[in-house]
């Protein structure tokens, strides 16, 4: 674990984000806020509102919650973009696996036909060459 991993919520991103009000919904002890790197338009990350540093530290309770705040984020996203017909939804947990904000959340990426030239394969293009197969 390196020291960037072990940041507290007093220097937390997504605790600042909390403290400041900046959601754009919550759900009992989860909130939403806009990427600041949307990969499309409408990209969404839903955060526990108590400082916990992955999915894993997640609660069973925060965990439903998110659960729960994702499927309504997912319908409201699709009744205004009508263009809007599929989802990716993950999270990533360590350095390892790409986390910079050592707060947990869950990305809710909106896809649109003709967004990627291939989209088959999805979230295994995680690894380089590994989506198509």
């Amino acid at each position: 674990m390196n020291g960037v991993e072990n940041r507290t919520e007093t220097d937390c991103l997504f605790c600042r984000w909390i403290r400041e009000g900046r959601h754009v919904q919550t759900c009992g002890s989860a909130a939403a806020f806009k990427d600041g790197y949307p990969v499309t338009d409408g990209h969404l990350l839903v955060v526990p509102l108590r400082h916990a540093q992955n999915w894993f530290a997640m609660t069973d309770s925060e965990l439903r919650d998110a659960d729960a705040l994702i499927r309504l984020l997912a319908e409201t996203i699709r009744k205004a973009d009508p263009l809007v017909s599929g989802f990716n939804i993950g999270t990533n947990i360590g350095e390892s696996a790409g986390q910079t904000v050592f707060h947990a959340h869950i990305h809710l990426i909106p896809r649109r036909a003709g967004d990627s030239e291939n989209p088959r394969g999805g979230i295994r293009g995680v690894i380089d060459g590994k989506r198509c197969y």
